[in-house]
């Protein structure tokens, strides 16, 4: 069993460096005072890059993070005003009153740009805007998320095969197939709708949400993860047939592209990603009020593969992406799989007690705190590395890279170190 001094000595460094550093990086530096919304477009000194379009994911996230803080507690009040501010402009600007739901990018004064109906940023609403009401009461997040949640029953569900359409047109048609995306579905956005349903339950409490809750869930573990050791497949046809993933050209992420410029072939999974699906899925048995041992021979198996092929038991880290049963040939490591990782490990030493989980959370967090912490430029961390730590993508912040990861990581991180002291004591 790992020493409790340990512990309490990684929630103290974790805790401080949260609200001493890396909240204020964000909380000084993003809101866009006299506009409204974030920007969050930051070079590797932590200065602003000069570059204005507000996505919609950077916003709805940034409201996220803002809201999740001040509900945890772990603010002096400061996150919810900026909260407040970020759900005006959002709620301001970005919904389509002629077509229903989101826009996707809008210019620094809130104007269109990018029109299209992306099902992940439709999750990211019910998500923070569930969140937000939580967090502050305020009506109107209620509003948003019940809103956005009749939007996506209405135009994003696929009636025909199950699951949810992703990529859209203004008026919510399928966008066209190959590049655009109108003919696959990922288990990225569905695992983000069962994120968003397990807030929107928790908001609402409602037999409805539980059921859509249940569903999502069933369909993920039933046709998006491989039998034999439960990691996620990217991509699918509509139904539900794996392919290799390629890159959108709508875009809703900084990845490197793919080393043949087309696809990751159907043999390779995420391991953040799967790790990320893990504790947010044992979270959504949390809130549905179900034994965690009905989903915890899925989450441990996920967790076991991290550890074998994931993580780079050498240098620290975990890498990107690799085939699923063998180690990985690239070995760059990018900010959020770490974040996800440090969770998930949390989790995982939390509910089966083996030390092999937490001696893999420290692997992931000193090489955080190592590499990919950037403190001379104000706290943030690094977009992507290189396997011993060497900066590839040094953005601390853009249009994709926002608070979202790296201050979740660590506020969930606190959540949990806090629970392996409560149990021990």
């Amino acid at each position: 069993m790992t020493e409790l001094n340990e512990v309490r000595a990684t929630l103290d460094h974790i805790e401080a460096y949260l609200r001493e550093t890396l909240l204020p990086f964000w909380i000084e530096r993003s809101p866009d005072r006299g506009v409204g919304g974030f920007l969050t477009y930051f070079d590797s000194q932590g200065r602003p890059t000069g570059e204005t379009v507000k996505t919609f994911l950077m916003q709805i996230r940034m409201l996220y993070t803002m809201s999740s803080i001040h509900r945890a507690g772990l603010d002096d009040g400061r996150c919810a005003e900026l909260a407040r501010m970020g759900a005006e402009f959002i709620l301001d600007h970005y919904w389509d009153d002629a077509h229903d739901g989101w826009i996707w990018i809008a210019d620094r004064y809130g104007a269109p740009l990018v029109a299209s109906k992306i099902g992940y940023g439709q999750c990211f609403a019910m998500y923070a805007f569930s969140e937000y009401f939580m967090a502050t009461g305020d009506e109107r997040g209620r509003e948003a998320a019940l809103r956005t949640y009749d939007a996506v029953g209405r135009h994003m569900i696929d009636t025909q095969r199950g699951g949810y359409y992703e990529i859209m047109q203004p008026d919510w048609r399928p966008e066209r197939p190959g590049k655009f995306g109108g003919d696959r579905k990922s288990i990225d956005v569905h695992m983000h709708m069962m994120e968003a349903l397990t807030n929107m339950l928790e908001m609402t409490g409602s037999e409805t949400h539980r059921r859509r809750l249940l569903e999502v869930i069933g369909l993920i573990i039933g046709s998006m993860l491989r039998a034999e050791d439960r990691t996620g497949y990217m991509q699918f046809s509509l139904d539900f047939k794996p392919l290799p993933a390629i890159l959108f050209d709508v875009e809703w992420g900084r990845d490197a592209e793919p080393e043949d410029g087309l696809a990751r072939p159907i043999s390779y999974t995420s391991y953040g990603h799967n790790v990320e699906f893990a504790w947010l899925l044992l979270h959504a048995a949390e809130i549905l009020d179900c034994p965690l041992e009905e989903y915890a021979g899925i989450a441990r198996s996920i967790f076991d593969h991290c550890i074998d092929y994931g993580i780079d038991r050498e240098l620290g880290g975990v890498f990107v992406d690799g085939p699923h049963n063998a180690m990985p040939a690239g070995t760059e490591k990018q900010f959020w799989q770490q974040a996800e990782v440090l969770v998930g490990m949390l989790d995982a030493y939390r509910l089966f007690g083996h030390d092999r989980y937490w001696d893999a959370f420290k692997e992931v967090y000193n090489f955080v705190f190592s590499k990919f912490v950037n403190m001379a430029g104000g706290g943030e961390w690094y977009e992507r590395l290189d396997r011993s730590g060497g900066p590839i993508d040094d953005a601390l912040g853009h249009g994709w890279k926002i608070s979202y990861h790296t201050v979740r990581s660590m506020a969930q991180s606190i959540k949990r170190l806090r629970l392996i002291l409560q149990a021990a004591a």
